[in-house]
């Protein structure tokens, strides 16, 4: 079989809907002789029946309970688009798929995204977690609409992609209380063989944090290295080790992981971008989120101005 015949597909599922031919044939406004030569010919095409006759009743066969799985999944589509497709283009549900790198943590994915999540038409937004470069290149091949990260690679590539800055945070350390509360004391000193959760995802941020603390002489004890953001939060909650997060999620984090903040570090900063495939995307999801920036404040933010290069 090269291809499926769909019409022939809707036949058969008529037929299983209705129990007989004769009754699908009623609904369907054509001739009994007609509609079985039509299921006949399906079956041919098949290999195989899809109904056992017993008398002037249908049964299906096993062949024919499995068509019939993937016809009520394809007709079902069919009436949903055929209700999308007859509203008012500004009420059609807005459909965003949306890269986020593994390494920016799921409550400034979930602050990021929002702006598109409140338009005022529906939006089905389609999430997706990985490494940047991977990302990407789905945007490249139009899988993405945006993506979202901490970083923006120099590769080279043929086309060029929007990045636009979004808001960015200082850096905070976190500890369960039996861990944070000494730690306070004498910090940043305190941390000097005090166990550390590190992430192995590329988050500049954390790198940046390493760097500062070796520059004040400071070497904490990496005890795990986890390369997903709330993990990395479970585990600190459990006392297993200190944890870097951005300031501006620092009351959420608190009160989610039951965890206390240890200090802030101004000198370290999370920037955050979003990468498009356009200067200015006709996307209105895309568009809120590159437009929406000022989610929390930080000082020194990251220029509005949109860069265009090769990425």
């Amino acid at each position: 079989m090269d291809q499926l015949n769909l019409r022939h597909l809707y036949y058969f599922w008529m037929i299983s809907r209705e129990g007989t031919i004769a009754r699908a044939s009623e609904v369907l406004d054509l001739a009994p002789q007609t509609l079985s030569g039509q299921l006949a010919t399906f079956e041919s095409s098949l290999g195989g029946l899809l109904f056992e006759r017993e008398r002037r009743r249908l049964h299906l066969t096993d062949l024919g309970r499995t068509v019939l799985g993937y016809a009520d999944e394809i007709f079902a589509l069919t009436s949903e688009l055929n209700d999308v497709v007859r509203l008012d283009p500004s009420d059609r549900p807005l459909t965003l798929s949306a890269g986020v790198s593994a390494s920016i943590h799921k409550l400034i994915a979930y602050s990021l995204l929002q702006p598109a999540m409140n338009l005022q038409r529906p939006v089905r937004l389609n999430c997706l977690t990985g490494n940047t470069e991977d990302l990407i290149l789905r945007l490249k091949r139009k899988e993405l609409d945006v993506v979202l990260t901490d970083w923006v690679p120099q590769v080279e590539d043929q086309g060029g992609f929007a990045v636009h800055p979004l808001a960015g945070s200082t850096v905070s350390l976190f500890g369960s209380s039996c861990l944070a509360q000494p730690l306070k004391q004498g910090f940043p000193q305190s941390l000097n063989g005090a166990p550390m959760l590190a992430t192995t995802a590329d988050a500049p941020y954390f790198k940046n944090l390493m760097d500062w603390l070796s520059i004040n002489g400071v070497t904490p004890e990496i005890v795990a290295r986890i390369d997903d953001s709330a993990l990395v939060k479970v585990f600190g909650s459990q006392g297993l080790g200190v944890f870097a997060a951005p300031t501006a999620i620092r009351d959420e984090v608190c009160r989610q992981y039951q965890v206390e903040e240890i200090a802030s570090i101004d000198e370290v900063k999370e920037a955050l971008f979003a990468i498009t495939r356009s200067k200015h995307p006709a996307h209105d999801g895309v568009r809120a989120i590159c437009e929406t920036s000022d989610w929390f404040s930080v000082d020194n933010k990251a220029s509005k101005k949109t860069m265009y290069s090769d990425v």
